[in-house]
């Protein structure tokens, strides 16, 4: 699957996402003749070659001979919606501006189908977002990622009086992505830019893993010193890590060396642990000062266990310290597996590696029961388990956790 991939940096505006996607290849002359379809007149949409603190940029504008007057969604609806633009084209625009309208309707407090826009309902604006989707669609099939957004600090003037930077739409847009800011005193993001990520992005999330294809740089209107004010789209393939042998997780290990405790404590100690969620514990001799034999301590438990665990072992064991540390373990899947012998019915633990059996060991619980039962040595019935399961996988009866009887 192909990645269309935004890093909004230095923020994200309507007129930064077209420069970055003419500097893509979009051909500008076919941009013109596609917005034509709008029917919109009275504006000129041109590029230009930008540097923007050392970095090749492509900067679109659009002049608007006239500014126009407000819009309201409706009338933006109904023009994007009788154009003569793709389907895929008409269905985004329409999208964005219904959350750009639904935005600006939780806001002010109005009904959605009474917003009228002033900033972005301006034709440059209608210009942007249209034009946005009408280069993004030659890049279908396309999943769009996006990384966290600067929105940039400071105050903003707008129709209503001054905001804070994001602005309320901005603001409102964006609740759910990863946002932050520089300390560049501007509005980096607008509202056009991010109804563009609003309505595209599938997730936000660091750089995937991808095999790049083309990069496009898009400028900004301003110049800070020092800093970029560009926006890149990255567009490549997605690349599939390949699924893993094997389960791999992080767990703890906690470790202690004792020399004055009762093995009758170990034993009971060893019991709670694994009550309270232990995955191992496990003693080993050890020479310890003054000649003194001990036993090495050691549990293993889910990051999370770290504490309720080495709670235990200071209130069980006769230890004054303990030392934990973080280690990453693989391990094999693992299911059970019931099996009927001639002692009856046997759990069977089974290993299995990329879908496939490496183990088969029969509970050693159940076979002990089995044999205490039916007055027979647990070999035996250790034995027998095993046969009943080898036998039931070589027929294919092994379904899930039990074996059927066809």
């Amino acid at each position: 699957m192909r990645i269309v991939y935004f890093e909004p940096f230095s923020g994200i505006s309507g007129d930064m996402t077209l420069g970055a996607l003419v500097d893509l290849g979009t051909d500008l002359g076919r941009l013109r003749s596609e917005l034509a379809h709008l029917g919109v007149e009275g504006y000129e949409i041109s590029s230009q070659r930008a540097s923007r603190a050392g970095i090749g940029a492509t900067r679109v504008e659009v002049r608007v001979a006239e500014r126009a007057g407000e819009r309201s969604f409706r009338e933006i609806r109904a023009l994007i919606q009788e154009s003569r633009l793709s389907p895929w084209v008409r269905e985004r625009a329409t999208e964005a501006f219904r959350r750009l309208a639904a935005a600006e309707a939780e806001i002010h407090g109005v009904a959605i189908e009474h917003v009228h826009f002033h900033e972005v309902g301006a034709i440059d604006s209608i210009v942007d977002i249209v034009g946005s989707m009408i280069a993004l669609e030659q890049l279908l099939p396309a999943r769009f990622l996006c990384a966290a957004v600067n929105l940039g600090q400071g105050s903003v003037v707008c129709r209503h009086g001054r905001y804070p930077v994001p602005g309320p739409a901005t603001q409102r847009l964006l609740e759910q992505a990863p946002t932050y800011s520089s300390g560049i005193e501007a509005e980096l993001t607008t509202p056009t830019g991010a109804t563009l990520l609003s309505t595209l992005v599938e997730s936000y999330v660091p750089r995937p893993l991808m095999r790049i294809e083309a990069t496009g740089y898009g400028a900004g209107a301003r110049d800070f010193p020092g800093a970029a004010n560009v926006l890149r789209i990255t567009v490549g393939e997605e690349l599939r890590q390949p699924e893993p042998a094997c389960n791999e997780e992080q767990v703890a290990v906690i470790e202690a060396t004792i020399d004055d405790m009762s093995p009758q404590l170990y034993g009971y100690f060893q019991e709670r642990a694994f009550a309270g969620g232990a995955l191992d514990v496990y003693a080993t001799p050890v020479q310890m000062k003054k000649n003194r034999p001990g036993l090495g301590l050691t549990v293993v438990c889910a990051e999370a266990d770290i504490d309720a665990l080495c709670r235990l072992i200071f209130t069980e064991t006769t230890t004054i310290g303990v030392r934990y540390k973080l280690e990453r373990r693989k391990t094999l899947e693992r299911r059970s597996v019931v099996v009927q012998t001639e002692y009856g019915a046997i759990r069977m633990k089974v290993s299995l590696l990329e879908g496939r059996r490496v183990n088969a060991v029969a509970e050693f619980e159940d076979c002990r029961r089995a044999a205490a039962e039916r007055g027979v040595a647990l070999k035996e019935v250790q034995a027998a388990a095993g046969r009943a399961f080898f036998q039931a996988e070589a027929s294919g009866r092994i379904d899930g956790g039990k074996v059927s009887n066809g």
